[in-house]
């Protein structure tokens, strides 16, 4: 649970009292925000929206010693969309709705980079700010994985890296029994420049379980091996500079996991609006 997050996050710190050189630090923040509204003559049953979606992109990357590398990834999406509705005295907006909700962070540090082969240890978390019942940081998916990695490319415009290893992950969600099981994990991270104003950065994550404690829960009924299944999340960003301060962004992401349901999910958000970076 989340004891074991903890031991994770103080193993990887304390590796920090020994570093040899400076943090290397990023963070985008960005606001997109679309609207629509309509006057009462329109004829039809035209309704007005308004959506905003605050986002944040933080990385810190150091090396620790010549061979040893740590990054630290955080990743924050959070959106809502506010529409009108017909009432008996005339439209009035409705309680905004969640649209987006997103809570994405990874600790890896890498053993040996100035070999071939390089050893890892990673800890990932995944969340969001709430669940539809408003329960805080819920439900939420924790995994740490240990294994070996290599760059496939390396270049000022594009780094393609690879790891695979053993891994363990514990689902959490408010009011439910904790799941824990353990299995391989293959992760796959690109990311390409194609000019000064437009980049692409894509994850790939991949797990096949071995072992689950939800087995003995679901002996005997429909899905009881639904957590054999191997669990896919592909995400890719598409970010294009106009201008210093305004950027539109694509994100794509592909998800499939069997013990949520047993179909290919995908969401798609196209954004275009003001973004900032801190550092």
């Amino acid at each position: 649970m989340w004891k074991t997050a903890i031991v994770c996050l103080v193993v990887l710190t304390s590796a920090a009292f020994a570093t040899t050189g400076e943090w290397e630090k990023t963070a985008d923040l960005g606001l997109l925000f679309s609207q629509a509204s309509y006057s009462d003559e329109w004829a039809g049953d035209e309704l007005g929206t308004m959506t905003w979606t605050f986002t944040a992109d933080m990385e810190a990357v150091r090396d620790l010693s010549e061979a040893t590398n740590w990054k630290n990834t955080l990743k924050l999406k959070y959106g809502q969309t506010h529409l009108e509705r017909e009432t008996d005295s005339g439209k009035a907006w409705a309680s905004p709705q969640k649209s987006t909700d997103r809570i994405f962070m990874e600790s890896l540090m890498r053993f040996g980079v100035d070999k071939p082969i390089t050893p890892y240890a990673a800890f990932t978390t995944e969340s969001q700010f709430h669940d539809g019942d408003n329960n805080i940081l819920s439900p939420a998916l924790l995994t740490e994985s240990a294994g070996v990695g290599r760059e496939l490319i390396v270049n000022e415009q594009t780094e393609l890296f690879t790891r695979v290893g053993l891994a363990s992950r514990q689902r959490m969600a408010y009011g439910m029994k904790t799941v824990n099981d353990a299995g391989l994990d293959w992760v796959t991270d690109l990311s390409h420049t194609f000019n000064e104003n437009f980049k692409a950065v894509s994850k790939l994550r991949v797990f096949q379980a071995l072992t689950s404690s939800a087995s003995a829960d679901l002996a005997g009924l429909p899905g009881e091996d639904n957590w054999k299944g191997v669990d896919v999340a592909w995400e890719t960003t598409f970010s294009a500079a106009v201008s210093k301060y305004i950027q539109t962004t694509l994100f794509f992401e592909l998800l499939y996991d069997e013990e949520i349901v047993k179909k290919t999910r995908y969401r798609e958000v196209f954004g275009f609006g003001v973004t900032y970076k801190l550092f």
